[in-house]
């Protein structure tokens, strides 16, 4: 039984997996979708009412009823690197590569329909009450009205990218923004704007989700700092043990998405409170393990390891 990874070439986190794969002795293809067509060759067999298929990808052939997971990590677009590439190209290379993975009986890290639907940050806000996390007070709108309400409400407001850093070259970024009742808010009618109440934190919490197995660490922050993705803070990422608390509500998270890894970041206030502030399903992890020693390539890779029972559909005559 073999792992399919799904990632660009250039890919060091997976890189980890892949060398922890080999230690277990797994069987593993690693597909760029897209190589497809091209480097990879596909084929998928839907006749005399039964289904097979496999994929040719650098001389190793994986057979459908051979995947044991597939593990979606950062592919690239299908089609993509092809001689002539188009739109139409893309689509239907996408619809020829996950139709037939999706027809495979198989366990996913993640399913891409559970992961786009985690990809929504407002979606994410709701599923965290619902996982009874404390989540700061926000406001996703289009009316400078309701925005400046909001502030002079909460006072001290951030805001921030609900869909992460823009497409392009070079990669952009949008750090989170402390702004006040000052502001001018006429700009929000141009574009969706997502205001958070600011918290004052003492750390920054990274905890990673890999099935029903937990790492979290720990960054101390230096006072006034808003956004811990940049500047130096002079500390480093420290493993500390999750609070049974949290862990309830991770775990009640990801069976809600559906999701079998995500990584979570939480904001560390004076008096201890763990504030939700997102769950990326497709979160980095290799800069953790590397600072913290914490062996989630390991847990990746054993996750992957392991295959659910063989979906059996009932037979139906017509």
């Amino acid at each position: 039984m073999t792992v399919l990874i799904l990632t660009a070439e250039q890919d060091v986190t997976a890189d980890m997996v892949v060398a922890k794969l080999h230690e277990r002795g797994v069987p593993m293809v690693r597909l760029d979708p897209a190589d497809l067509p091209g480097k990879a060759v596909l084929s998928a067999d839907y006749a005399h009412g039964d289904f097979d298929g496999y994929l040719s990808v650098n001389g190793h052939v994986l057979s459908m009823g051979g995947l044991r997971s597939v593990w979606v990590r950062r592919p690239g677009e299908p089609a993509a690197h092809a001689a002539e590439p188009s739109p139409w190209l893309t689509a239907e290379t996408r619809q020829a590569l996950f139709g037939m993975l999706y027809s495979a009986s198989t366990r996913w890290m993640n399913h891409p329909r559970r992961a786009e639907q985690a990809r929504h940050k407002p979606w994410q806000l709701r599923v965290a009450h619902s996982s009874g996390f404390a989540v700061p007070p926000t406001v996703i709108t289009t009316a400078p009205r309701v925005a400046r309400q909001f502030v002079e409400e909460y006072r001290d407001v951030v805001v921030k990218s609900a869909s992460g850093p823009p497409p392009g070259e070079p990669p952009a970024a949008l750090p989170t923004t402390l702004i006040g009742p000052g502001a001018d808010f006429s700009g929000v009618a141009a574009g969706p704007a997502l205001l958070q109440q600011y918290i004052p934190k003492r750390a920054d919490i990274r905890l990673t989700g890999v099935g029903t197995r937990l790492f979290a660490a720990r960054k101390a922050a230096v006072p006034g700092q808003i956004d811990g993705r940049f500047g130096d803070t002079g500390h480093v990422w420290e493993a500390v043990a999750v609070p049974d608390r949290i862990a309830r509500s991770v775990h009640d998270y990801l069976a809600l998405t559906g999701l079998a890894y995500a990584a979570f970041d939480f904001a560390e206030d004076e008096a201890g409170v763990w504030w939700f502030l997102e769950g990326n399903q497709g979160g980095q992890f290799g800069f953790i393990e590397l600072e913290t020693g914490q062996p989630i390539a390991d847990e990746v890779a054993l996750w992957l390891s392991q295959r659910r029972p063989e979906l059996r559909i009932p037979e139906r005559h017509f």
